[in-house]
């Protein structure tokens, strides 16, 4: 029996396909949230000095959100036949996210680390949103729900680094 005799030909017909541009962005979002998730157990590891586990456990939260917004995302891409790349080389390249420091990381430091890590994502979802928006508003609508939690836990863990009326908050963009 030949492989061709044993194939089913299926006669459906998705209701919508990704375009190799949406599948792209799409692309560039899962890599970061990936990586979100590997950054944030990194820190979560090695953070140590004032407000150890206050912020220990707001990395869990961070690690949680980002782990199923990335097979939230990976996901929706194959419901839409586009082949997520999760593989660590793939990250490695295309990640917006900075390398995180090896070793035991100070508590101040590891805010300033994380929450520029949370907004190189939130980043990355603002600048593919629009496009994604005309190409697939359903997705867009994951896109919208990302966005709200990651710059939730960007606000709250950045607050472990602000003094009341003394320090504002650093803005998302320079």
């Amino acid at each position: 029996m030949t492989a061709s005799s044993t194939e089913k030909k299926h006669s459906y017909k998705p209701a919508f396909k990704a375009d190799e541009a949406l599948g792209a962005n799409l692309q560039r979002v899962a890599v970061d949230m990936i990586n979100l998730h590997i950054v944030g157990k990194q820190a979560h590891w090695n953070v140590v000095g004032k407000n150890f586990r206050d912020l220990h456990l707001q990395l869990d939260e961070l690690v949680e959100s980002a782990r199923e917004f990335s097979d939230e995302i990976s996901e929706r891409m194959r419901a839409i036949y586009v082949t997520p790349d999760g593989r660590a080389s793939t990250i490695a390249k295309t990640s917006s996210i900075a390398e995180f420091p090896g070793g035991e990381v100070d508590t101040a430091e590891t805010v300033d680390l994380i929450v520029t890590a949370i907004y190189a994502v939130a980043g990355t979802i603002r600048e593919v949103h629009d496009d994604v928006d005309d190409a697939d508003p359903t997705t867009a609508d994951l896109l919208h729900g990302f966005l709200v939690r990651l710059e939730q836990l960007a606000w709250m863990i950045e607050a472990e680094n602000r003094v009341a009326n003394r320090t504002t908050p650093a803005p998302i963009t320079e």
